[in-house]
């Protein structure tokens, strides 16, 4: 492969592309943010900081990072200076999300039907059958409205005024949707002044369309369907989403041991006796959702949930089986699936990328370990991964030992230079690299929110914004206005 193709546009450290303040000087949608900082104290802001903290202490939203031995929650931090986006920037967003996530799920279904993508060749057929997220138990299952992935999580970059990339396709239980609320719901309450200063479209209508989404893929011939959030428990580190989401839907919210399975039909244990469940959000993986087909020792699933939904009596939310379609082994063909199933150019770029499973890519990979981003295939939440630029020697020694084990499990992407956006920190008011996480719903119609979860690297320098890593999140911001034509 031609690796000069696998190079985007880059930009120096004292070229990147900062949201507010570029080439063209100040962004008009930022203006107003830009008068209300020049007019903000330092003592105000930290203010404002504080008091964003109280509240989502005193409101419960916190996580628990996996691993931490210490069983501490903590809050992510949330920075108090919004990411804005004109109509214009968000129209393109949009469009890309839902042209992206329309194609991955035509290419769940037709993976778990005909595959016609496969007989095609326009995906080799080991990428996907090979794969060790393909689920055969999936293969039968008939979706409602033909929809595997109704809550998708489309991770994107930017680099320049009009180039977004695509890090990610999240289909599987993707999380923070209630941060984007909160952080929304916190600077209304902190700071009324900024809102008054120009019109953002709202997004608290989130659990509305999500509620309308379930509702929409309820099995065939069910009206009036009852629908329940599946949570792990109170150990998760997303619990507060869990019930947060089922209480704003006003749905309920389970737990395995409160759901059974009895002639491929679900049913839940209340006070007044079973009642039938027709559609459950679950947020918890494949593995521990049924111990009869996944995981035997998993005392978190229901035996028999994946019956009743091969019979067509309930809709799991998200379908069993999409790590296939989220792999970053997958995501290298979105573009094709684009192409094939919709006949369109993709709005949206991915991140070009190197298969450690080729040999020439995995030679040019290991002798440019310092300058590029390497992935295992199925990870997820920053762990597992090298940034090379910020790595140290002894970090890419160690880190060449594991993809030489495995090369398969690894692929490569160059380092971007992230947009950076106007973030409050210890030293006062400085650019930090940001991504954004719009959440994408998928019901009888594809929709999304105006905004996402903006996530934020808090570290100088650093390209990691993960909260587990250390990042925190901001409220985004789309304003009302002229948007480009669809």
């Amino acid at each position: 492969m031609d690796t000069a193709v696998l190079t985007p546009p880059t930009r120096t450290r004292s070229t990147q592309f900062h949201e507010m303040r570029h080439g063209e000087g100040l962004a008009p949608a930022y203006a107003p943010l830009d008068q209300w900082l020049r007019t903000a104290t330092a003592d105000r802001l930290e203010g404002i900081r504080r008091a964003s903290s109280g509240r989502f202490h005193r409101r419960g939203i916190t996580f628990a990072v996996y691993g931490d031995t210490s069983g501490a929650e903590r809050l992510i931090p949330f920075d108090i200076i919004p990411r804005v986006l004109d109509g214009k920037e968000w129209s393109t967003v949009e469009r890309g999300c839902i042209q992206r996530v329309t194609a991955l799920n035509r290419f769940l279904a037709d993976v778990y039907g005909k595959q016609e993508i496969l007989k095609a060749g326009v995906i080799p057929k080991e990428a996907v059958l090979a794969n060790k997220m393909f689920e055969k138990a999936a293969s039968g299952i008939v979706m409602p409205n033909g929809v595997h992935s109704h809550i998708s999580g489309v991770d994107l970059v930017r680099v320049s005024k009009d180039q977004w990339y695509v890090l990610e396709d999240n289909l599987r239980t993707p999380s923070g949707v209630s941060y984007m609320l909160e952080n929304r719901a916190t600077l209304q309450r902190l700071v009324p002044d900024l809102f008054r200063r120009q019109a953002v479209r709202p997004v608290d209508q989130y659990p509305a369309l999500l509620l309308q989404t379930l509702r929409e893929s309820a099995p065939v011939g069910v009206d009036d369907p009852t629908i329940a959030v599946m949570t792990p428990g109170a150990a998760n580190s997303a619990y507060f989403e869990h019930g947060f989401l089922a209480s704003r839907m006003g749905v309920h919210l389970v737990e395995g041991t409160d759901l059974f399975v009895e002639r491929d039909r679900l049913y839940m244990r209340t006070l007044r006796g079973p009642q039938q469940v027709h559609v459950v959000y679950r947020r918890i993986d494949d593995d521990y959702l049924d111990p009869t087909v996944f995981k035997a020792e998993s005392v978190l699933g229901v035996p028999g949930i994946v019956g009743a939904a091969k019979a067509g009596n309930v809709t799991i939310v998200n379908a069993v089986g999409n790590g296939v379609a989220d792999d970053k082994a997958t995501y290298l063909y979105v573009p094709e699936m684009i192409k094939f199933y919709l006949g369109e150019e993709p709005i949206l770029a991915n991140v070009p990328t190197w298969r450690c499973s080729r040999p020439e890519e995995l030679s040019h990979v290991l002798a440019n370990l310092s300058e590029l981003v390497v992935k295992e295939v199925h990870g997820s939440g920053g762990y597992g991964m090298l940034v090379g630029p910020t790595s140290t020697k002894a970090e890419q020694t160690a880190y060449k030992a594991r993809i030489l084990e495995d090369p398969a499990n690894f692929i490569a992407q160059p380092t971007l230079a992230l947009s950076t956006c106007p973030t409050f920190v210890a030293q006062g008011i400085a650019p930090r690299h940001v991504d954004l996480r719009p959440y994408v719903l998928a019901g009888k119609e594809v929709r999304l929110v105006p905004g996402g979860l903006t996530r934020v690297a808090l570290k100088e320098g650093s390209l990691v914004v993960n909260s587990s890593q250390g990042g925190g999140t901001k409220d985004t911001w789309v304003l009302e206005g002229e948007e480009e034509a669809c």
